[in-house]
């Protein structure tokens, strides 16, 4: 990735309401939302949502779709992974360590796994997943 694509993405998440923006988007996955359930969930008004949203855009971090009349976002989990390497690239010292790559595809809903009862019922800290996200 080159610099100044990072630097573009890097600029757009360092402002507070598009980097919120940014982390709701990918916590929702690849279903995305769109930019009224945004709106909502994070109490912006909606022309100020499409400011910031248009930054994240023009930055290459969320892509768009149209559903019949409503516009909905997701983050560009690509975008985002390759951001993450560029800033942990050598990570290590050693370009092939595997323990340093960001790695982050988005989660599948945990119903029931074996390891989501485990830590329901836990009353240690659970382990954290190796996803990187």
């Amino acid at each position: 990735m080159e610099k100044k694509a990072v630097l573009a993405a890097l600029t757009a998440l360092s402002q507070e309401t598009r980097l919120d923006v940014f982390r709701l988007l990918v916590q929702a996955g690849p279903e995305g939302r769109s930019a009224g359930a945004i709106a909502e969930a994070l109490g912006v008004a909606p022309a100020t949502l499409s400011f910031h949203l248009s930054n994240l855009t023009n930055a290459g971090l969320i892509v768009q779709r149209r559903e019949s009349r409503s516009l909905i976002y997701s983050a560009d989990y690509d975008r985002m992974n390759a951001v993450l390497g560029f800033l942990s690239e050598n990570c290590c010292g050693l370009p092939a360590n595997a323990a340093c790559g960001p790695v982050c595809a988005p989660a599948l809903p945990a119903a029931n796994t074996k390891a989501a009862n485990i830590e329901e019922n836990s009353h240690e800290a659970p382990a954290r997943p190796r996803r990187g996200c």
